[in-house]
């Protein structure tokens, strides 16, 4: 994007209208160019022969926010809150025309100006909160003034858009129409002087006066929904501002909170994930104009939870899906699965019936693999079973027309040895879906060692569409979530019997950010699931004996987890409420005497450290043998699949936030004071602290 693009803002008189057109594409974003450009035209039009003002944006939407190119960099004047309050205090009355999308300051644009119009098809918001941040230029002071308190709080808070008939409906759009904005502009704007309208400036609106109890209420809901995150507390602030003081000293409160945020290392972290998240769908080595395959028809091979929920995310973005299983009973079971599923959907709210039925409506089972002879896109979804997998790779390389994409859902397997079944491995290659399906956002995407470059940029394309953030990975045990996930379960059980108990091990974790502690996970999972994988391993893969001493002893005694009603924890029967077990911790206490383990008091830091620093030298090995192929890739990977916190950037980013040299010299000390085979650090994170260097630049070299 050129920021300096003189021709960014063009200005002109039409029937004695002073038209304004940011033409900035591709989503006229505030650039310099545009801000400066903005700020010409107003200046110019107070004393030109125009009678009145029309903002509008040439392409397809109306300034979508501001220019992601900027970010982290000093910006240069006129500063966006100064250009809005240049626009507001226009001697002529001023009318935003929006159509697209109006987010962030491309909204606070549009507050800035005295009407606003928009087409019914358009979308309005404050997504700042995303990044860390709040609207710092005007938006909490002139929101409340045009929407109430309470609208404005939501708002901003949910980050997410309303359409131009909701924003109507809270005062905020003042006009929507059909079509042809510019035209229905310029008569709006026409009606508006022959009914001599005042010049409406939000500022001078006065704030619809609340109790304290609307600022408590939302605190509670930051408290649970945005656990650890600043930024809705100091919205908050700002936005009682606007209630409290004069808009002037409202203004400059907003900006000092929004500096602060700013500044934070939370809006940094949050920065980043923003950044990484759009690299990651980037694979290097591919060309960007590579065709690719196209995809109509989807096989799904299981009906259980996890196929279930895959087979939703693809009817949900249109895809027709058949949904295979063994018999007819088992297919019954995964259909009525998938009924109950849509219902929750819609019981929530988040599909109406129509819809939910729409989408169910896509899917239809089967139990003949020849029913998936047209399929463009087949994936596996049974359970964790190599030979199993590798059976059904077979079948549908028999079965599947010439071109299909075969891809499995493994979370550990060989993708290699799985397309090896075939006679077209080029075709094949990994989609790990995260349960639930139909939720969560995640896809790891395994590349193989001969999946064809056009097999990998169409899935890749393909996760888009079906709303999920795809991450590349290479061919490991456990791709990069799982494989990182086994050092922080690891040293999560040692800690257990090393002297911390399965509620004091959770809580250090969950303070620290994550959504859930590895022990409530282990038992989410079912404890079962993670004794059978060992007892196939032979002992020496096994790991240490004693991060899986406490969770055998517990399944050999009937306690799977959740599953079946006690684990490390004993769970209500109907609220599935977790409770203290004391015959746990006997049990605990026993191993680590049978290992000959003397327990003792063990800090919530140290749970952490050990924790997430062995995550991050796993992290570390990944990058350095390229199943990785970015920093960022991990951390994408760890937020949108593991409830990483999202403001704390993901591991590769924490690692970099705690220091390098703090990482490595924690390792060493845990390998001398712990077990030194669990902590070898990583080759990389040694080159990198001996050359001075951060994990980006290595990645960037």
């Amino acid at each position: 994007m050129d920021t300096d693009n003189e021709n960014a803002v063009n200005y002109e008189i039409v029937d004695g209208i002073g038209v304004i057109t940011v033409n900035n594409p591709p989503v006229n974003a505030l650039s310099h160019a545009v801000r400066g450009g903005l700020q010409r035209a107003v200046a110019a039009a107070q004393t030109d022969a125009s009678k009145a003002l029309l903002i509008v944006c040439a392409g397809r939407t109306f300034i979508a926010g501001a220019d992601i190119s900027e970010f982290g960099k000093p910006m240069q004047e006129p500063f966006l809150p100064q250009l809005i309050n240049e626009i507001e205090a226009s001697g002529k009355l001023v009318v935003a025309a929006i159509h697209g999308t109006a987010l962030g300051g491309g909204f606070e644009v549009a507050l800035g100006c005295h009407y606003r119009i928009a087409l019914e098809t358009a979308r309005v918001g404050l997504p700042e909160i995303k990044l860390g941040l709040f609207p710092g230029a005007g938006g909490t002071q002139r929101v409340p003034r045009l929407a109430g308190v309470p609208a404005a709080i939501e708002l901003m808070a949910s980050g997410s858009p309303v359409s131009a008939v909701r924003a109507a409906e809270l005062g905020l759009v003042d006009r929507v129409v059909a079509d042809d904005l510019r035209a229905c502009a310029l008569a709006y704007i026409a009606e508006l002087l022959d009914a001599g309208a005042e010049l409406r400036r939000a500022s001078e609106l006065p704030v619809e006066p609340v109790n304290d109890e609307v600022f408590e209420q939302a605190a509670a809901q930051f408290d649970k929904r945005a656990r650890g995150q600043v930024a809705p507390h100091k919205m908050l602030e700002a936005v009682r501002a606007a209630v409290e003081l004069p808009f002037v000293e409202g203004l400059a409160k907003e900006r000092t909170l929004f500096t602060e945020l700013l500044t934070g290392s939370q809006a940094k972290a949050m920065r980043h994930l923003f950044f990484a998240e759009r690299e990651a769908a980037r694979i290097k080595g591919l060309a960007p104009d590579l065709q690719q395959r196209t995809i109509e028809r989807v096989g799904i091979i299981g009906g259980g939870t996890m196929g279930g929920g895959i087979a939703m995310s693809f009817a949900n973005a249109g895809f027709d899906v058949t949904l295979l299983e063994i018999n007819d009973e088992a297919l019954q079971r995964g259909l009525g699965i998938v009924d109950r599923n849509y219902a929750g959907s819609v019981k929530r709210g988040k599909l109406s019936e129509e819809e939910a039925s729409a989408c169910r409506d896509r899917i239809r089972g089967t139990t003949d693999y020849g029913d998936l002879a047209d399929a463009d896109l087949v994936i596996e979804a049974v359970f964790e079973d190599p030979e199993l997998k590798k059976n059904i790779f077979r079948q549908l390389d028999a079965v599947c027309k010439q071109g299909a994409i075969l891809a499995t859902n493994t979370s550990y397997q060989d993708v290699n040895a799985i397309a090896a079944a075939t006679n077209r491995p080029a075709d094949c290659l990994g989609m790990h879906f995260f349960s639930p399906a139909h939720i969560m956002k995640l896809l790891e995407v395994v590349r193989g060692d001969r999946t064809a470059d056009d097999v990998l940029a169409t899935v890749m394309a393909l996760g888009k569409k079906i709303r999920k953030v795809p991450v590349m990975s290479g061919v490991c045990y456990g791709f990069i979530g799982n494989r990182m996930l086994g050092p922080y379960f690891r040293e999560a059980q040692l800690c257990l019997i090393e002297g911390a108990t399965p509620e004091s091990v959770d809580a250090a974790i969950y303070d620290w950010g994550m959504a859930m502690g590895p022990i409530s996970v282990s038992d989410l999972a079912g404890l079962d699931v993670g004794y059978k994988a060992r007892q196939a391993l032979p002992a020496e893969q096994r790991g240490d004996a004693n991060a899986y001493r406490v969770p055998d002893a517990l399944v050999e005694a009937g306690r799977l987890g959740q599953k079946s009603g006690q684990g490390f924890y004993r769970y209500d029967p109907d609220t599935r409420q977790k409770t203290a077990d004391p015959e746990v911790q006997a049990i605990i206490e026993r191993e680590a005497a049978v290992a000959g383990i003397e327990r003792r008091a063990i800090s919530a830091a140290e749970i952490v450290d050990r924790t997430m620093f062995a995550m991050i030298n796993e992290g570390l090995r990944i990058l350095d043998e390229g199943i990785a192929q970015r920093p960022g890739d991990i951390d994408v990977v760890y937020v949108y699949g593991y409830g990483y916190p999202a403001w704390r950037g993901g591991p590769m980013h924490y690692a970099e936030e705690v220091g390098l040299d703090r990482v490595l010299e924690r390792i060493l000390e845990f390998g001398q004071t712990l077990a030194v085979d669990n902590w070898s650090p990583a080759p990389l994170l040694e080159k990198l602290v001996a050359e001075g260097r951060t994990i980006k630049e290595w990645s960037e070299s």
